[in-house]
């Protein structure tokens, strides 16, 4: 059934393709595949970048998505229709008594389009939202199913792989017993405070943010934690830093009902771990986002060079954010080989400027420094490249899987994939 291409969740990108297609059965969805010599993915449109587009058609996969998930309690999975959104299938596995580990700050995004670009929560002991996977059902460039489990030879490369490989139809996840959590905010905070011991503030909590609009290269705005009773807690007044007499958003002024609830009351895992609620439009709504991921040896050398350049950033930024990743070993994740931190920004939706300001951003981070998937950058392809190990054997195992690029686009061939 045809529908209207139009434009991703932020308004940045118009899609190119030629027609929006959705199937109603797996069947279909397969049929599509062996029709279209060009075929591409489209999420819940929440990346920055054209990650999705195509000159030939693009698949939703919305009418797949409200398939029941199937809780394999004696495996500790739980099986996903690629398409549904986090925030929609949280309450279901909660009510049956489990959870998932982690959840990005925005519930609204799809399981396999966080997941096949690396989408990521926060936490010292958190793995991504990709680290999360046990197996991923695809249909190949031939339409036929394939299943990659966990231990699988081409299964590292399958996870994040950007919908390189295939058209992803389901996720099976790692649960866990369900779990509750509060959310304290605390504003201010003294930056040099926080990065003479930035192990101890990020392992205060589950989950911590460090907020800040670089206005003041000295302070941090707010400190986000998420935290269970056993957690050590945050020594709020060693960090310069009080409890928020309020709630908060993470942008400040901007009215704080989208964001969950803070205050330290104890809720439900999938209220918490989120920044933003479901039934809200996330964040700012008209902006820009980019990423980039350290490795943790290197996080306070990375701080400490967007301080330097605090006051070229902050006419650009609604917020900028600082998170920590645990590692996983999935070729192309940005938590590849080690433990990492996150460093986010959501600018001003002005993209020229914020392009031509990226260069003198990722010239300042250390070369571990690795660019989000779906978030802008203009890092050259050569040097994206060069920061993953596992990347030869991921352009052959795409050259295996689709050998006549099918799921090719614009946006592989920039980074040689």
């Amino acid at each position: 059934m045809p529908a209207s291409v139009g434009r991703n969740w932020a308004g940045n990108l118009s899609y190119s393709a030629r027609e929006l297609i959705a199937p109603d059965s797996v069947n279909e969805l397969a049929e599509t595949i062996r029709r279209e010599p060009r075929l591409r993915v489209l999420g819940s449109r929440h990346c920055f970048t054209d990650i999705a587009d195509t000159d030939g058609v693009l698949v939703s996969l919305a009418s797949l998505a409200a398939a029941p998930i199937e809780l394999d309690e004696a495996a500790g999975t739980v099986r996903v229709p690629a398409g549904a959104r986090y925030g929609e299938i949280a309450p279901t596995l909660d009510a049956a008594g489990f959870a998932v580990g982690n959840l990005a700050s925005l519930p609204h995004i799809s399981v396999a389009g966080a997941v096949q670009t690396g989408t990521h929560g926060s936490g010292d002991r958190s793995r991504s939202l990709a680290g999360q996977v046990a197996a991923v059902e695809m249909l190949g460039a031939d339409g036929e199913p394939v299943v990659l489990r966990r231990g699988d030879t081409e299964f590292d490369g399958a996870v994040v792989a950007l919908g390189a490989l295939g058209v992803v139809t389901h996720v099976h996840l790692e649960v866990e017993p369900r779990f509750e959590l509060a959310q304290t905010v605390y504003d201010g905070g003294d930056w040099d405070a926080i990065l003479g011991d930035l192990d101890a503030v990020t392992s205060a909590a589950r989950s911590v943010s460090l907020f800040t609009t670089w206005r003041d290269p000295d302070r941090v705005d707010l400190i986000w934690t998420k935290h269970a009773a056993t957690d050590p807690g945050l020594d709020a007044a060693a960090l310069g830093a009080r409890p928020a007499d309020g709630p908060r958003h993470p942008i400040a002024g901007v009215d704080p009902s989208p964001a969950t609830e803070q205050g330290g009351v104890l809720g439900p895992w999938y209220e918490r771990l989120p920044h933003f609620r479901l039934a809200f439009t996330p964040s700012a709504g008209a902006e820009l986002q980019t990423e980039y991921l350290v490795a943790r040896a290197d996080a306070v050398s990375a701080i400490e060079a967007l301080r330097r350049l605090a006051a070229r950033i902050a006419p650009l930024l609604l917020v900028a954010e600082v998170r920590t990743i645990a590692r996983d070993e999935l070729w192309l994740s940005p938590a590849q080989g080690r433990d990492t931190v996150g460093l986010h920004f959501t600018w001003r939706p002005d993209q020229p400027a914020v392009e031509a300001l990226l260069p003198t951003i990722e010239e300042a981070l250390p070369p571990s420094a690795r660019p989000h998937w779906g978030k802008l950058f203009t890092m050259e392809a050569e040097t994206v490249r060069e920061r993953y190990p596992r990347w030869d054997d991921f352009r052959a195992l795409r050259a295996r899987r689709d050998p006549e690029g099918r799921f090719t686009n614009a946006y592989l061939r920039r980074l040689g994939i």
